[in-house]
């Protein structure tokens, strides 16, 4: 039994509802076990900071349970669609729920895997996570949260020894298993699958599970259309905070969205370069269904699966209610998210508006890069590229950004550097190649020191943390 810290506080709130929502399932036993990136921000959060390498790998490489937390694995079952065609053949096939907790602010907290092996979901799969897939969630998790987008954080990486045979990246590659840590893994696909099968004794006890533990509230007969109100203002926040931040997740599924507004499951992720409304994260999404422009759109398409689903728990009235406030919900947050992101304080619905509109029309006609973009106006200022933006597709911004204040100093060390630090996809190839080519992590974790100073530059208030 591997060591655990002494402020860890384990949970296993899942046995709730474990009996009609997951399997226990065993974790592969790999061959080797490298650390390769441990999370000791998110660990202090939950009192697992102290660990040594050996007992990380341990819980996080090789799953020794925590004693109190869950004695098994399990596999989440859940159904979803998937670029909007129902299927009801998936649910965790190469992870699973490994363990609970308690956070420093008494929230529960899952921590669950990436790459653990096979489980009764596989099906044609081989359960495991790719090394490089391990680092492209470790950058995208960083830099979101450094965004201030709520997010799944990657919470370890653990070489495995295995080479993998992938159909689209160079095979065979490194193997790995990833730990992520958030506030649930329950997802729209969770409550489509109860519903698929006429289990509505059980949707309902999720309902409960769900406003319990991840709103504060208990079961009334209202219940059902309460937590859809919940779930339409924390995701239409997350869709909005994902246009702030220039971000395609490239896969919003009913399976992957989770009903405590988080993003996660990261696979084909891209940063948009500029603001382009067609820009797509994933080759295989020819029609652009999850472009970076549609995003709102297809976030609002699954909550709608999720009032289908619920149906049978509430009155249409209530349920109609709660999705026509997505809308509303998504329009405050762009707005509020776009000032945050440009450091400057609110003058009032009207005006900020008014901003944000002409700053995307402007994004949008000029091709400027996003970050460079809010790197340069940093404080409603123009502090650097005078010309680039002298020209008439910024004349709007600038007048209607002329009268709004800083919310706070530009004395960090970041806002006089050489410019903003991004996350495109050409730098993260050139942060995964020395990897593959010689091991050299260098550059891996320069970029996650660059990322930290600029989230330290941005001070991202944890009150979604």
């Amino acid at each position: 039994m591997a060591a655990v810290a002494q402020h860890f506080r384990p949970e296993h709130a899942i046995d709730e509802i474990a009996d009609f929502i997951s399997d226990p399932v065993e974790a592969v036993c790999f061959p080797e076990h490298r650390l390769r990136f441990r999370n000791d921000k998110a660990a202090a959060q939950v009192g697992l900071d102290t660990l040594s390498d050996e007992a990380w790998i341990g819980h996080f490489g090789r799953f020794i349970p925590f004693t109190g937390s869950l004695p098994q694995p399990l596999a989440l079952r859940y159904h979803g669609h998937q670029f909007r065609v129902y299927n009801p053949d998936i649910g965790d096939g190469r992870g699973f729920l490994f363990a609970q907790c308690r956070d420093e602010r008494d929230r529960l907290m899952d921590l669950g895997t990436k790459g653990s092996g096979t489980t009764p979901y596989s099906r044609f799969g081989d359960g495991r996570l790719t090394l490089k897939g391990g680092v492209r969630e470790v950058l995208a998790t960083e830099m979101l949260e450094a965004l201030g987008v709520a997010t799944s954080r990657t919470f370890s990486v653990v070489e495995t020894g295995e080479t993998l045979v992938r159909g689209d990246e160079p095979s065979p590659t490194r193997s790995a298993v990833l730990v992520r840590l958030n506030y649930g893994h329950i997802r729209i696909g969770s409550f489509q699958r109860l519903a698929a099968l006429g289990q509505t004794d059980e949707l309902e006890r999720l309902v409960a599970y769900s406003l319990k533990h991840y709103y504060g509230e208990t079961m009334d007969e209202n219940g059902a259309a309460r937590l859809l109100g919940h779930v339409a203002a924390s995701t239409a926040r997350l869709a909005a905070s994902f246009m702030a931040a220039g971000f395609v997740h490239g896969v919003l599924n009913s399976d992957n969205i989770n009903i405590s507004g988080e993003s996660f499951d990261y696979g084909p992720w891209r940063f948009a370069p500029t603001f382009d409304p067609g820009f797509t994260a994933a080759y295989f999404d020819q029609g652009g269904l999850y472009s970076f422009g549609r995003q709102a759109e297809a976030v609002h398409w699954n909550v709608v699966q999720l009032a289908v689903a619920l149906q049978t728990l509430a009155k249409p009235d209530g349920l109609s209610a709660a999705l026509d406030s997505f809308a509303d919900s998504y329009r405050a947050a762009l707005v509020e998210r776009m000032l945050w992101r440009l450091g400057i304080a609110t003058r009032g619905t009207h005006e900020d508006v008014a901003l944000v509109q002409a700053m995307e029309q402007a994004l949008a006609a000029s091709k400027q890069p996003i970050d460079r973009f809010f790197f340069d106006w940093r404080g409603g200022d123009l502090r650097t590229n005078v010309a680039t933006y002298a020209t008439t597709a910024f004349d709007a911004f600038r007048d209607a950004v002329a009268p709004y204040a800083p919310t706070q100093p530009l004395d960090h060390r970041y806002w006089s550097g050489p410019g903003p630090c991004s996350m495109l996809i050409d730098e993260v190839e050139s942060i995964w190649a020395p990897i593959a080519e010689r091991d050299d992590w260098t550059g891996f974790y320069a970029k996650l020191s660059r990322v930290n100073e600029m989230s330290d530059a941005l001070r991202v208030a944890n009150s979604s943390r």
